[in-house]
């Protein structure tokens, strides 16, 4: 008995992300262990520099999935490093912000260029045909939904 369609398509979507990460994160992880940060280190990095305005520490513990005492204990020591900056809030000086500096930025887009360096060498292995299926077949996948 064959697979269903979702089967074959959770497989598939599954061996790409696999070839894709395999691909991508050996060069980008090496960039990051040179500079000697933790994962949590680094994903506290890579989030906050995704937001264009301070976060409060709480809500970047939420978004990270740490509390707010260990989310404050890792960017301490990315403040010290000068990868984050840590405000106070004007309006409740109680609430720390945290953004991350230009260097943190620039460390950020490194990073997320050598993935994307990574996922174009495998798009350049396809022919045009290929890649316009790729482009049809991903669709439904990278649409974003509104939030409820």
């Amino acid at each position: 008995m064959s697979d269903s369609p979702r089967a074959a398509a959770f497989t598939s979507v599954r061996d790409f992300l696999t070839r894709i990460f395999t691909t991508a994160e050996a060069e980008s992880l090496e960039s990051v262990a040179e500079l000697e940060l933790s994962f949590t280190q680094a994903r506290i990095l890579f989030t906050l520099a995704h937001h264009e305005q301070p976060i409060a520490i709480g809500d970047l513990g939420a978004e990270v999935g740490l509390s707010a005492a260990a989310t404050g204990r890792n960017v301490d020591h990315l403040v010290r490093e000068g990868w984050v900056e840590r405000t106070e809030n004007p309006e409740d000086r109680r609430v720390k912000l945290v953004s991350v500096t230009e260097a943190g930025r620039a460390l950020a887009g490194r990073h997320l260029r050598s993935k994307e360096d990574a996922v174009r060498r495998l798009v350049d292995e396809l022919d045009d045909a290929q890649c316009l299926a790729l482009v049809e077949a991903l669709a439904p996948l990278t649409k974003e939904e509104p939030h409820a």
